[in-house]
């Protein structure tokens, strides 16, 4: 079986051992698990795998080491106006909804697994999926989009809101005690980092906990553990950031071009 250590060594050799092929549910759920939304998978538009050649696949132990959801968008999205100069207002309810429709498809998940990260497999799915959409617009709201912006590598832009105060804090109390940013888009690698802490850093970042959970109701009494770790994760950005694409095969008019300053 391969190890983390030898994946990092061989990056680009294993890297042209995997293809990105038409993959489905399956794929999706061997996956699932090691994403920080767990869950079943809804509606979808298309799925894509990363998937092992036969040899590298009897030694994983696996087939897809990566997968790619995509979904049909949602109708509103604050940011996809700025993106687009308002080119989506505008229109009746109906109109619009078709128009968005014929046109963006969504990034709902992206997944690799843990002993392939770092080899820029993410970007990878990204990059080589978006025009097998055949649509002009891809676009994506990523949870974790400032930790991990595999979305900018694979050539979208991004539009951020402004975070709230108490994720900003509780993102430096994490770093303050060795959880650095990168690592905040796996929940079980932070529960054990937390559990490896000394005395005044484990007092000190469970008082940064309950004051960042104080804002969610009933929440705030969550017990220490991965499940409360998995949830902070999941809030830690309350407004996702956005990445838009452009097919530049596809789109036509001047009004659908990106501009080349992220808001």
């Amino acid at each position: 079986m391969l190890m983390g250590c030898e994946l990092k060594m061989r990056g680009c050799s294993i890297a042209r051992r995997l293809q990105v092929v038409c993959g489905g549910v399956d794929d999706y759920r061997g996956l699932a698990h090691f994403h920080y939304r767990e869950g079943r998978l809804g509606p979808f538009a298309a799925i894509f795998a990363l998937r092992a050649d036969e040899r590298l696949c009897h030694r994983l132990g696996r087939k897809a080491v990566g997968v790619i959801v995509y979904t049909m968008p949602v109708v509103a999205a604050e940011l996809r106006n700025v993106a687009t100069a308002d080119f989506f207002v505008g229109f009746d309810r109906q109109t619009r909804l078709a128009l968005i429709n014929r046109n963006i498809r969504c990034i709902s998940r992206v997944i690799i697994e843990p002993r392939f990260r770092g080899l820029g497999l993410a970007s990878r799915l990204v990059c080589e999926t978006m025009p097998m959409m055949g649509v002009p617009i891809v676009e994506s709201m990523a949870v974790m989009g400032l930790v991990n912006p595999f979305f900018e590598k694979a050539g979208m832009t991004g539009y951020t809101a402004e975070m709230p105060v108490r994720c900003v804090q509780l993102i430096e109390a994490f770093s303050m005690v060795g959880v650095e940013k990168k690592v905040l888009i796996d929940p079980p690698k932070i529960q054990r980092k937390l559990n490896r802490l000394g005395r005044a850093e484990s007092e000190f970042i469970e008082f940064q906990i309950g004051l960042f959970l104080q804002a969610y109701g009933k929440r705030r009494r969550m017990r220490a553990g991965l499940e409360r770790t998995r949830f902070v994760v999941s809030k830690l950005t309350a407004r996702p950031m956005y990445y838009i694409w452009f097919n530049p095969e596809l789109v036509k008019s001047e009004k659908l071009k990106v501009s080349s300053r992220a808001s």
